[in-house]
């Protein structure tokens, strides 16, 4: 029987090993970037961006050595991510993952630097990979303007205003589900998948992406701050644009509900073994912190 939990902590220790070994050293000069690249990277998380890579690359029959590297590009963009978003001129978190945000520990200019380091890291070990032009493109489109960096210049000007359907879905497929599709295209590209694959795991990551942030908005409702890591409240504080926010606490959960079982649906056209990929899609609704 498969055990989602194992298999995290299986799919983690991995990742943290790699990332470990790979980052650049804490006492390389200049000392405090390197130091809090490595602060932002290792402070904890599930590892799941990555973990869905590796599982995609397996589910399409590929290994998952072969796409352990650019899953870590996916984790360190991510942490970039994370990092800004922190930042006083963005979300002005103290807190991430239980512990004092970047620019709490190391200032915001160094925060800010460690953050376009790690961005910039994480095309460095994709042009370092083998067939690397499209993961490339692949990880560059999600980060961009019509990406990551889009969702949240919209999540930004979102703030405050009347909740609305259409908004909170463009800054939920931009700001979150966008990289975790490409994470599950990588991943699929490094295992050799072909058109059709690609197409119904892209499916897959789109769905599985909106249900995590819907997860998410649903947790920052109901979750304490010990459980959640970072101020609990704090979307309906700021008056962020969230599912919550548009269809209430029962219809998110039920909608986020209804995103996997989509999501597990595009599994049906995959031949190879995609138990890890549909387990993690009910984790992810489904997890409590």
């Amino acid at each position: 029987m498969f055990e989602i939990e194992s298999y995290l902590a299986e799919k983690s220790a991995l990742i943290d090993r790699a990332l470990r070994k790979n980052l650049p050293p804490a006492g390389a000069r200049p000392a405090v970037l390197h130091r809090a690249m490595r602060y932002s990277v290792l402070a904890g998380g599930k590892r799941l961006r990555p973990i869905l890579c590796l599982a995609a690359a397996k589910a399409v029959g590929g290994r998952e050595e072969a796409a352990l590297l650019p899953a870590l590009a996916v984790e360190i963009l991510h942490t970039y991510t994370l990092i800004h978003d922190d930042l006083p001129c963005m979300d002005n978190d103290d807190l991430r993952r239980g512990k004092p945000t970047c620019h709490v520990v190391f200032g915001e200019a160094n925060a800010l630097l460690a953050g376009d380091a790690l961005l910039t890291l994480a095309f460095e070990w994709l042009a370092g990979w083998l067939g690397t032009d499209n993961l490339i493109m692949e990880l560059a489109r999600a980060a961009g303007s019509l990406g990551v960096i889009g969702g949240q210049a919209e999540d930004l000007a979102a703030e405050g205003k009347k909740p609305d359907k259409a908004k909170v879905e463009f800054i939920h497929l931009h700001k979150t589900a966008v990289l975790i599709k490409a994470a599950v295209r990588i991943g699929a590209m490094c295992g050799g998948a072909g058109k059709r694959q690609i197409s119904a795991l892209s499916v897959y990551g789109t769905k599985a992406g909106l249900a995590f942030q819907i997860a998410d908005d649903v947790l920052n409702e109901t979750s304490s701050p010990e459980q959640l890591g970072k101020a609990a409240g704090s979307d309906r504080a700021r008056g962020k644009m969230t599912y919550v926010a548009v269809h209430g606490l029962e219809k998110a959960k039920a909608m986020a509900e209804k995103l996997a079982a989509e999501a597990k649906k595009e599994l049906e056209k995959i031949s190879g073994n995609v138990e890890p990929l549909a387990e993690l899609v009910d984790y992810i609704v489904a997890r409590k912190l």
